[in-house]
């Protein structure tokens, strides 16, 4: 799903070595998304799922969205999954955005059914990983891949579209109830990383521990208060226009030293309404636009709603190891 036009993103971040939060689970590799960093100049993420779900056939028309394939259709998720590695990708995105207890719950599944679910979409992104890096062509120049289990907002959850406007009518302990049972099972799964796309506002972001965000909060600021968490690894924007990236960027660069990411939708409308998509994908390629994020500071790159594949492809053409040097 994606923005309106004039609504700009809250900052998403991106939490690695979620165990550490947790201290029965069992040992995990540490910070996974630095490490990247560390070897490669830009870690390149996937690009969106249900746009090449629905492309396959997946009928997404209802309140659980991309989870809903979970049920019927798995093996298309692990298809996209195993495209986008393919096409460059370092990070699979897992199909949990709008995986919620709440939102299986009104499907007639009972919790330990929904959990299963949760489990099953961290395990279909690591199944296509382990096929991709398993044909020993795919590993020259490459880092194996990481898998990042998707934590959407509570609007998600709401399928409304109120993900891009905030202003719940919760309260803080209302809304880190919500979450927190998904963060759990989530965060035990396996996943590499954590990571919370597209909320709109930093009571929220806090709560999971242009220049404005949804609710009209200081993209800086945002950026600011989210410093100080050593467990995020990096914080940016998703499922915004393209436009709004640059400028973005740079107004976080100046209040924060993690790094950041960039993967905006396509340029597209969505009318939550309706659910149906509006107008036209940006005139600049997204490798061409790429490069303006790149020098605004983001060293994640990738594509949320209505991008494909050919776009995460033309990134990787442009960024891939055999193009940069760290």
């Amino acid at each position: 799903m994606q923005s309106p036009p004039e609504v700009l993103p809250a900052a998403a971040p991106v939490v690695q070595s979620p165990l550490e939060v947790l201290p029965a689970a069992a040992p995990v590799v540490q910070r996974p998304l630095e490490a990247l960093l560390a070897a490669r100049p830009v870690v390149i993420l996937d690009g969106a799922l249900a746009t090449e779900l629905t492309r396959r056939g997946a009928d997404l028309l209802d309140p659980l969205w991309s989870a809903k394939t979970l049920v019927e259709q798995p093996g298309l998720i692990r298809a996209v999954h195993l495209d986008y590695f393919q096409a460059g990708a370092d990070v699979a995105t897992t199909a949990t955005y709008q995986a919620t207890f709440e939102g299986f719950q009104r499907r007639g599944m009972d919790r330990d059914a929904a959990a299963q679910l949760m489990r099953s979409a961290v395990r279909l992104a690591m199944e296509a990983r382990e096929e991709f890096w398993a044909v020993p062509a795919n590993r020259e120049g490459r880092l194996r891949p990481l898998v990042a289990a998707s934590i959407g907002p509570f609007g998600a959850m709401l399928a409304d579209g109120s993900e891009y406007r905030g202003h719940y009518a919760l309260s803080d302990d209302q809304l880190r109830d919500f979450h927190r049972p998904r963060f759990e099972v989530l965060a035990r799964s396996g996943a590499d990383l954590l990571a919370f796309e597209t909320i709109p506002c930093l009571r929220e972001a806090l709560i999971q521990d242009g220049s404005r965000n949804c609710e009209g909060e200081d993209i800086g600021a945002c950026a600011s208060a989210l410093q100080p968490y050593s467990l995020i690894a990096a914080i940016g924007m998703n499922c915004t226009h393209p436009e709004f990236v640059e400028s973005l960027l740079r107004r976080m660069r100046e209040h924060t030293g993690k790094p950041l990411l960039a993967y905006p939708n396509s340029g597209e409308n969505y009318d939550a309404a309706a659910k149906v998509w509006r107008g036209n994908p940006h005139l600049r390629s997204f490798a061409d636009q790429s490069r303006s994020w790149y020098d605004a500071g983001a060293r994640v790159l990738g594509g949320c709603c209505r991008t494909t594949p050919q776009d995460i492809k033309a990134i990787y053409a442009t960024y891939g190891v055999q193009h940069l040097s760290p």
